[in-house]
């Protein structure tokens, strides 16, 4: 930081955190605060009848190492605010009442309070929350010890962590689990309606100005050199842009990243939690803010993310420390029965059922239909001027500097086209058909995966890999191709390639019945070039596909299939060696399998004659061409 702000962290070895009232600690209790290296670490929350969840909320965020939480109440008719001054009293947390004036909303009256709070002001490290985020740190241990040592490893005096949103999971009924075990089911990462994020970082009254997804720096410090010793992280542990330091509150595709630290964000959990939530308001008082276009957005269950367990054994023991002091767990039981009295008397209402239906359609929006509009359109100009001249010049300075760096592309990891768990469909797809190069595909969330079904909408399924492997395909080849999924690949190949022959085989009987559908719905019918081999090859696989290589005399060899060892490549080659295959691809679930292996695939194929070829984008796919050995040399 400038050399004008002050030094934070503190030589303080008391347990007892700076600015805490009095009454906290006043009970003595087994379960100490957490001492961290990094000085006060605090998150900052506002509740209303959270008193069920509570006990979970603040058990997690001591194991994830917060030293201090803090919670600003308002208007809690089920217990919340006097569990957290049990909490404060057994020295485990800050409970503050949020006395809201006139025309003000509950968040940012509460945050106005926290700005002049001592123990907030105290903080050397600050981040703000609300009751259904919890931080899923994955970086070293999955705590803020070794995430903050990290961060400032970097030079960096914040994180922005990007939300991570989870759905329901399905699930329908209250139970009293944790939320954290329960909702396993979120958004894929790539999903840009879920980028929110929240701010971790190190924090000075005198400079900051809390806000709800990242602190704002004071007026009077933007024309100074403070903004220049602000350095932030994105959640993958990369500098984040200049631009957050001034404005915004949301990832971006620039800075989007969850390698390091994400913040699981449980807006819905079950429909009779988001029952009970509809019914009794919220931090916000938005208007019908909890309605079934909210549930539809927040409802995302296409990815299992289970990051959160890691820390199930820690959290679990502080429950049980946190619940063996009888004035707390008579509030939690008090708590959670009350939310379970209110559900059976909203179980006899019609207007239970009618919400319970209107969830139920919700749940069935793809992800590619979900709208999220903001209230207002970003008005270009009004921010224009809101802007300081510091800030124009940097967002400009910055905006040049990308259009003159070279491009430089950065290698990703292969983005999978079909989902783990996937849902068998009857022969007739009632889903809309898109075409995409010659074929027409569906856009069916019951295999494909959202990231999938966008490409499918916009003709661009694959179109990378189809557009290349039929220009380098040798010409008259009979094609083997192990992994055939939904037919896509070949039936365009023999569409744009009618010389070539197609041998497709695919084990996963979901996809099977869906290439058949395919062919189908494109009128593809099946000749002597164009074949479904129907043997599945779980077992012996090598064996298998060599035989099937042999049987059908083909000459290029397509891998595509999922659960094929990286060893078997070696093998495979080896048994093949005598009448080895002119082109071998790898793409597909074999590559998204493989891709950490791939260098020593690599090695592989090299050392039975191939040398990488075909230009294709290494994400996409792998090409090998079979190079005959020189004719002194096949005589050694």
């Amino acid at each position: 930081m400038a050399d004008q702000q002050k030094a934070k962290i503190k030589k303080n070895t008391d347990r007892r955190p700076i600015g805490a009232s009095d009454i906290w600690g006043s009970v003595d209790f087994k379960l100490k605060r957490h001492h961290s290296p990094h000085g006060q670490v605090t998150a900052v929350s506002m509740m209303k009848d959270e008193g069920p969840f509570l006990i979970e909320w603040v058990a997690h965020h001591i194991a994830v190492g917060f030293t201090d939480l803090i919670v600003f109440t308002n208007d809690c008719s089920d217990g919340t605010d006097k569990m957290l001054i049990r909490l404060e009293q057994l020295g485990l947390c800050h409970h503050r009442r949020n006395d809201i004036p006139d025309g003000l909303r509950p968040q940012p009256s509460a945050l106005n309070y926290a700005q002049d709070d001592p123990v907030v002001k105290n903080s050397d490290w600050v981040m703000v929350f609300d009751a259904d985020e919890f931080l899923s740190i994955k970086y070293g241990n999955g705590t803020l010890d070794d995430l903050l040592s990290a961060t400032k490893e970097k030079g960096a005096n914040g994180v922005v962590v990007t939300w991570r949103i989870f759905g329901s999971g399905g699930i329908v009924v209250w139970s009293r689990a944790p939320v954290t075990e329960q909702y396993l089911m979120a958004a894929p990462p790539s999903w840009n309606k879920g980028w929110g994020v929240k701010t971790l970082f190190a924090f000075d009254a005198d400079y900051w100005k809390l806000g709800i997804h990242r602190p704002k720096i004071k007026n009077r410090h933007i024309k100074t050199d403070f903004p220049d010793s602000v350095v932030w992280l994105t959640g993958s542990g990369n500098q984040m842009e200049d631009y957050f330091k001034f404005r915004g509150w949301r990832s971006i595709s620039r800075t989007i990243g969850y390698d390091w630290v994400q913040l699981n964000h449980y807006a819905v959990k079950s429909v009779e939690s988001y029952a009970l939530r509809k019914l009794r308001g919220n931090v916000n008082n938005k208007a019908d803010k909890y309605n079934s276009d909210y549930w539809s957005l927040q409802d995302r269950n296409e990815v299992r993310d289970e990051t959160m367990l890691r820390y199930k054994i820690r959290r679990d023991q502080i429950i049980s420390e946190l619940l063996t002091d009888p004035e707390l767990l008579c509030l939690h039981l008090a708590a959670v029965d009350g939310a379970e009295k209110r559900l059976v008397q909203m179980r006899q209402s019609e207007v239970f059922h009618h919400l319970v239906s209107d969830l139920s359609a919700a749940s069935k929006l793809s992800i590619t239909q979900v709208v999220a509009k903001p209230p207002k359109a970003r008005d270009k100009e009004k921010i224009a001027t809101l802007m300081s001249d510091v800030e124009k010049r940097r967002s400009e300075a910055a905006k040049e500097l990308r259009q003159t760096l070279p491009k430089v592309k950065q290698e990703g990891t292969p983005i999978a086209n079909y989902l783990d768990d996937m849902i068998g469909c009857s022969d007739d797809i009632s889903c809309q058909w898109f075409v995409n190069h010659s074929l027409k595909l569906p856009t069916y969330s019951g295999v494909f995966s959202p990231n999938a079904i966008q490409a499918i909408k916009s003709g661009k399924f694959e179109r990378s890999l189809v557009r290349r492997l039929p220009q380098v395909i040798a010409p008259g080849a009979i094609v083997l191709e192990i992994g055939s999924a939904v037919g896509f690949v070949a039936g365009h190949c023999v569409n744009v390639r009618p010389d070539v022959s197609f041998i497709m085989q695919e084990n996963n009987s979901i996809l099977k019945k869906m290439m058949l559908t395919v062919f189908r719905e494109n009128e593809r019918i099946f000749t002597q070039k164009f074949v479904i081999h129907n043997q599945i090859i779980l077992d012996d696989q090598v064996s298998k596909i060599s035989e099937m290589f042999g049987n059908y005399s083909a000459n290029v060899l397509l891998l595509a299939c999922a659960k094929f060892a990286n060893k078997d490549i070696l093998i495979l080659l080896d048994m093949l060696s005598e009448k080895p295959p002119l082109q071998v691809f790898l793409y597909g679930r074999f590559l998204e399998q493989s891709y950490s292996n791939i260098s020593e695939i690599t090695k592989q194929f090299l050392k039975f004659g191939y040398v990488e070829d075909y230009g294709f984008d290494p994400t996409i796919a792998r090409g090998f061409r079979y190079v005959e050995p020189a004719a002194d040399t096949a005589k050694l």
